[in-house]
């Protein structure tokens, strides 16, 4: 049963104004500030390693550490927090993150930037993992798809205007200051969503019983953009017959990728795309400066132009990925694998590097929503299990991709990494491809 069905079955309609545009600009903020403290060593990786006295390659444990904590903490957070009113979380998780980075702007050692970064992790996966789905319980059910495309703004602008807004900072002052600015904006999003987010009780609480001691229920099966995709034969709660509600906790969470075959395809093209993209994009600033011959003094203005080009991508997949979720990932696959083969052969010149940079910029900002509409689609009444599944997934993926391409940037020419994650977006294309077939057959 979904939390829609759930509310309109205490109210008997759906309040449109709940929350609203405020609180979803709020959760987007936290999104984003979250996102961005995952991915901020990207664009510091080589002063931060030269101060901490380390390699590049081990510097990337930064970014490796936080994603595998995160993809522990997605599933595990939603599991266990069942009950917990979403709001208190999500601003506790984002005072966590506050304090991480804080923490590192401080720390001497590597070792110490690593254990803050365990703490992000926790934050990070938390997080997204509950706010991913919070758009249907904001907003009336035609603006779902818009504000859930405005929430996952805030994944894409992470990656592209976070990052870039952090190497500026580190060329000026010191790439402590940006883990500092980075914790500053952390306590600003809590501050934001203590003040515009409604309370929202979990799952369990939600359909607990009301005054007169009845049960809330549902009055019928939800319409939209998510059930319309649903495959045949599918229930909503992605396969439990007789209306039953979907179990919780860590078994009902495993259970789902066994009984949802749609659930089991997202996850598999969340692994493709990310680990793809991140085996190149953990190296960014070493692949423009050190193989196209960028200067350092452009570097920030080049990475804010794939911020720009980042966000622009994420509201033209938004529409389509809500419709047809299986063609925009074909679509956004196709893309990113078709850069990154390009910039393997052909970005070893300054203005080649820069051009391919602003496409590779628009291919990877649709990633974010198109997975999500994903698995929207595919499990519509079982949306935070489905997410914080997926958020696990491409935590995991960001990790290993940052590992991956620190072990081939060590072993090979750089390059290496560019190609390795052509490899690995392109795998993903016939699979969206021929589930989208499946799906409309």
């Amino acid at each position: 049963m979904s939390y829609v069905q759930l509310e309109n079955g205490r109210s008997g309609t759906r309040d449109p104004a709940r929350g609203g545009r405020p609180a979803v600009a709020a959760v987007t903020l936290g999104i984003f500030t979250v996102m961005t403290a995952e991915l901020l060593p990207v664009g510091l990786l080589t002063p931060a390693a030269a101060d901490l006295a380390v390699s590049e390659g081990s510097a990337a444990l930064t970014v490796t550490v936080p994603g595998l904590v995160a993809a522990l903490a997605a599933p595990l957070v939603t599991a266990r927090a069942a009950d917990a009113d979403r709001r208190t979380l999500l601003v506790g998780l984002l005072l966590l993150a506050a304090a991480a980075n804080l923490v590192s702007a401080l720390a001497g050692h590597l070792a110490t930037v690593l254990a803050a970064r365990v703490l992000l992790g926790i934050a990070i996966g938390g997080f997204w993992a509950l706010a991913g789905g919070l758009a249907p319980r904001l907003v009336p059910a035609g603006a779902v798809g818009r504000a859930t495309a405005v929430v996952f703004g805030g994944v894409s602008a992470a990656s592209v205007l976070g990052v870039p807004a952090g190497t500026l900072l580190t060329e000026r002052a010191g790439w402590r200051w940006a883990f500092a600015a980075t914790g500053l904006l952390a306590l600003l999003a809590a501050a934001a969503l203590r003040a515009l987010l409604p309370r929202l009780p979990g799952a369990a609480t939600a359909a607990g019983t009301g005054p007169d001691g009845e049960r809330a229920a549902g009055t019928g099966r939800r319409r939209g953009t998510a059930a319309a995709a649903r495959p045949e034969g599918e229930t909503a709660d992605g396969g439990t017959p007789g209306g039953q509600a979907p179990r919780r906790g860590p078994t009902g969470l495993l259970s789902l990728p066994r009984r949802n075959r749609r659930v089991r395809t997202g996850l598999l093209l969340t692994l493709a795309l990310v680990t793809g993209h991140f085996l190149a994009y953990s190296f960014v600033r070493p692949l423009l400066t050190d193989r196209s011959g960028i200067p350092g003094s452009l570097l920030g203005l080049l990475l804010l132009g794939y911020g720009v080009a980042g966000v622009a991508g994420n509201f033209l997949v938004g529409p389509r990925a809500a419709r047809t979720p299986a063609r925009a990932l074909a679509t956004v696959a196709g893309a990113l694998g078709a850069v990154l083969l390009a910039a393997f052969l052909l970005g070893d010149g300054a203005a080649a590097g820069a051009v391919l940079l602003l496409l590779w910029g628009l291919a990877y900002g649709g990633v974010s929503i198109a997975l999500q509409s994903w698995f929207m689609a595919a499990a519509p009444d079982e949306v935070e299990t489905a997410t914080g599944l997926n958020v696990s997934v491409f935590c995991l993926a960001i990790a290993l991709g940052a590992l991956l391409g620190g072990l081939l940037a060590d072993a090979y020419p750089l390059g290496t990494v560019l190609l390795a994650g052509a490899v690995l977006t392109l795998a993903a294309l016939p699979v969206a491809v021929l589930s989208g077939r499946n799906a409309t057959s």
